[in-house]
């Protein structure tokens, strides 16, 4: 049977007009700035539906039709171990490694050894030409490796070698809080390591501008594109300095930017750098030419509990980095936060690639976002606001001044502290922590737990600065989760009424109490006093919270604390906001009222002091 024909072309065309009509009856009178506009962490103001750029180029980071490059990370301290995982990576579809040294600020307590013959026990079988291979490493370390390095492979023609040193002094400072010498003197040094590596042949960039410390540390988008292109100037500064000419020297410098789970946020980062890294050739008087861009899932998104959420946050970071225009990619496997990632963890991580490559084909459009208006409008945004605070960091002297002075840390404390806010209110809720816990379920496995990263110890040197310092959304219930452990504690949920009456907030109660491990065992519902104060006395509970509706809360609240209280009840806190019968439910003994929106952490935090819990444990 033959299907009748369909003409696109017989539909209306839809203006934005009437669009804006549509969505005015559904607004209902509603401001549309209020309901339709969203603001960003840098203060852009976003529209819900922007206009369709139809002359918009592609900013591309790679060919059309080219996959990115997968590179997995090898961060075992033992050799033998690294070596089998960096064989399994390549043969099962990897295209690359990163090499993460003990050093190295990323390492997580974990890493290689810094010696030349564990690293050709690690490296044994790796086919240098055919894969290719990133450097991570820290504490000034960076020199002493590439030089290994460049020996390790000598025989091999360095015109085919991928080999990204990962030179980066300024992140070396950043992440100690000290330099053993002045900037000008390590500036130099940076410059004579690219010539003599240079001089051996190999031409793979060598010196990198590294976003994930800052990104952990607690920058914006707009924050982290900044401090990548203030510190990539001051290699080029660096690099010219030592005699490379300047369009060589751009071409001697990559860069690692973090890609995390806002969509659209992280697919305009590096359109976004791009525009960056154009205006600022342009302002050098140099031509356009394309740069090495590497991109990371983030660390600060992952989370130790229910850790297989991990895997749902990798999977939007890869989409968006892929259809973003990243050239590289790694994905950090779904049980990073909990230690040395077994095999499976690390075979997902590749895999997670390898299907939206190999099966969803997202890569085969080069920069499919050109032209949308919301991903334009994000990219345009981003980069100007990152473009403003670039130049505010060149006019205090630059990277490396802004880092000594502390502004830059003042910057991204401010930007952290207002992120912690959405966190412990619940406004950036995170699945299987803060939000849907799941208390009693089993970690997954890996090789090794983790081990808690050791701040940087005192240091003196010609340079000093606060250190930057990284911690994952997820720790402050974490540490809840970790100080209520040993003990188990529960709260008594006091549900009035029937199921219609109590559900609601029992469940609100229960997932907010579990989100700082004190269990919260539901119940049909009390419309008795006597069976109530039965039940709370056979729960073993020590504390209890009231769940119903506003009616029975009028009807029965201040009567029901009165009898927990009396029953042996520490507290007594009801889960809905309160209202006009405060004075009342108070005095009956209410201590507090949980809702939407309440800072959970303090919260937690002193319904676990009620019940003796030691404070500060770690996760």
């Amino acid at each position: 049977m033959d299907e009748p024909g369909f003409d696109l072309d017989s539909f209306p065309p839809a203006t934005r007009a009437d669009w804006l009509g549509l969505v005015e009856g559904v607004l209902k009178g509603s401001a549309y700035d209020t309901r339709m506009l969203t603001r960003t962490p840098d203060g852009a103001s976003l529209d819900a539906l922007p206009e369709r750029r139809r002359d918009a180029a592609p900013i591309a980071g790679r060919a059309a039709g080219a996959p990115w490059k997968v590179i997995t990370r090898i961060d075992h301290d033992d050799p033998v171990t690294a070596n089998t995982q960096m064989l399994e990576d390549l043969n099962g579809g990897a295209d690359g490694i990163s090499l993460v040294f003990a050093s190295s600020p990323y390492a997580g307590g974990f890493g290689l050894p810094a010696r030349f013959e564990e690293l050709t026990a690690t490296l044994d079988g790796l086919l240098p030409d055919m894969a290719t291979v990133r450097v991570e490493v820290g504490a000034f370390q960076g020199r002493d490796i590439a030089l290994a390095l460049a020996r390790l492979f000598e025989t091999t023609d360095p015109a085919a070698l991928d080999l990204r040193f990962g030179l980066d002094p300024i992140g070396d400072f950043a992440a100690r809080g000290a330099a053993p010498i002045d900037w000008g003197t390590l500036s130099a040094r940076l410059g004579q390591t690219v010539m003599a590596l240079r001089g051996r042949g190999l031409i793979a960039p060598m010196v990198r501008a590294d976003g994930r410390l800052h990104h952990g540390a607690g920058a914006t988008d707009a924050q982290e594109l900044a401090a990548v292109l203030a510190t990539a100037l001051a290699y080029l500064r660096a690099l010219e300095a030592a005699g490379l000419p300047l369009d060589e020297a751009a071409r001697s410098i990559e860069v690692t930017l973090t890609a995390d789970v806002d969509q659209f946020g992280t697919q305009a980062k590096p359109r976004a750098f791009r525009l960056l890294w154009q205006a600022m050739l342009e302002a050098c008087g140099l031509a356009p030419s394309p740069i090495a861009l590497h991109m990371e899932t983030a660390w600060r998104g992952l989370t130790r509990h229910d850790a297989h959420v991990n895997l749902l946050r990798g999977t939007i970071a890869a989409f968006a980095a892929g259809v973003g225009g990243a050239e590289s990619l790694t994905v950090l496997p779904f049980t990073q936060a909990l230690g040395l990632p077994d095999a499976q963890a690390r075979r997902l991580a590749r895999n997670t690639q390898l299907i939206l490559m190999e099966e969803s084909n997202v890569h085969r459009v080069a920069d499919p976002g050109a032209g949308a208006g919301a991903i334009e409008e994000r990219t345009e945004k981003l980069a100007a606001a990152a473009w403003e605070l670039f130049r505010d960091i060149e006019r205090a002297g630059g990277m490396v001044e802004a880092l000594e002075s502390g502004s830059w840390q003042a910057r991204l404390n401010a930007a952290r502290a207002v992120r912690a806010k959405e966190i412990a209110t619940r406004r950036l809720p995170l699945t299987g922590t803060s939000e849907f816990p799941l208390l009693g379920a089993a970690m997954p496995a890996v090789l090794a737990p983790a081990r808690r990263r050791a701040a940087p110890a005192p240091a003196e040197g010609a340079l000093m600065c606060e250190p930057l310092k990284d911690e994952r959304l997820a720790e402050p219930f974490e540490r809840l989760r970790a100080a209520a452990a040993s003990t188990a504690p529960r709260v008594f949920l006091a549900a009035l009424g029937t199921a219609a009456d109590f559900t609601p907030r029992a469940s609100f109660a229960r997932a907010a109490f579990e989100a700082g491990g004190i269990e919260a065992p539901g119940n049909d519902g009390f419309t008795d006093m006597a069976a109530l104060v039965a039940a709370f006395r056979a729960s073993g509970a020590r504390i209890a919270c009231l769940c119903s509706s506003d009616t029975l809360y009028a009807a029965s609240a201040a009567e029901a604390a009165t009898a927990l209280k009396a029953a042996g009840a520490l507290r007594v806190y009801l889960a809905g906001m309160a209202g006009e019968d405060e004075p009342a439910q108070r005095a009956a003994g209410i201590d507090a009222y949980l809702y939407a929106g309440i800072d959970l952490v303090a919260f937690l935090n002193g319904a676990q002091a009620i019940l003796g819990i030691a404070q500060g444990v770690e996760p």
